[in-house]
């Protein structure tokens, strides 16, 4: 049994895909796997998905300690976010699922640019 965020579960895959239960989370993770980012950054990156959906999943990752928010005192004020060490170990999992992803489309589909959502993940 696994008793994690006040839910109980059966198995570990059922806790993953509690977790990371939408689109959006597994984005952002990606995209902080590169370095840490502002808000702005993020959403400019991930131009798909609105203010109010970027700031709710923010907060639902930092909550579930996969990320850290980071407050510096200035005005305005700055805000950073990054991976917790646990987030880190999500890179060869996210990994394999772009390397898989780019597979399955040249397999079924069409490739018309690769660079939509590479990171540099080099040196991590």
């Amino acid at each position: 049994m696994y008793l994690i965020n006040n839910k109980e579960f059966k198995c570990s895959v059922s806790v993953t895909l509690d977790v990371f239960n939408d689109r959006w989370k597994l984005a952002i993770i990606w995209h902080l796997l590169d370095g840490n980012k502002r808000f702005g950054e993020l959403h400019d990156i991930i131009s798909e998905i609105t203010q109010k959906t970027l700031t709710v999943k923010l907060k639902e990752l930092e909550e579930k300690n996969i990320i850290n928010r980071e407050v510096f005192p200035e005005v305005p004020p700055k805000v950073v976010y990054s991976l917790t060490e646990v987030g880190e170990k999500l890179k060869p999992v996210l990994e394999e699922m772009y390397n898989w992803g780019i597979l399955y489309t040249s397999k079924h589909g069409k490739i018309t640019k690769e660079d939509c959502c590479d990171v540099n993940l080099s040196g991590k």
